[in-house]
């Protein structure tokens, strides 16, 4: 079982830049697939970007050249930097562990319980 907890939301001018975290327990972290999704009011869940355990990245159209995902699998965390946020970035952010790495929710397993990241214009 991995248990997920992001941290690093909050409240930030638009162009201005946030790092989240998301802490994993667990001793197989750096085998899992790590993936960033967000969540808008009146919205479904949509894919940001993915981490697979070998270091291998991928983003949304919508975030790329802007947020880059990285991971210490020796910290057990995986991380979002996010820069150049828009209003539209405004969203809680989930993090989440599979065994593929995917674009799709229902591959990954376990999800943290997000962490809100609000854009002012």
């Amino acid at each position: 079982q991995v248990q997920l907890v992001e941290s690093g939301g909050g409240l930030v001018q638009a162009g201005g830049s946030l790092r989240l975290s998301c802490a994993a327990s667990g001793r197989t972290f750096s085998r899992y697939a790590m993936g960033w999704f967000r969540q808008a009011p009146g919205k479904e869940r949509e894919f940001v970007g993915a981490i697979a355990w070998g270091g291998g990245t991928a983003y949304a159209d919508s975030v790329k050249g802007r947020f880059t995902i990285s991971r210490d699998n020796a910290k057990n965390t995986v991380y979002l930097q996010m820069n150049s946020l828009k209003p539209e970035d405004t969203a809680v952010y989930y993090c989440a562990a599979g065994g593929v790495w995917s674009g799709r929710p229902h591959e990954y397993d376990h999800w943290g319980e997000g962490t809100q990241v609000t854009v002012s214009s």
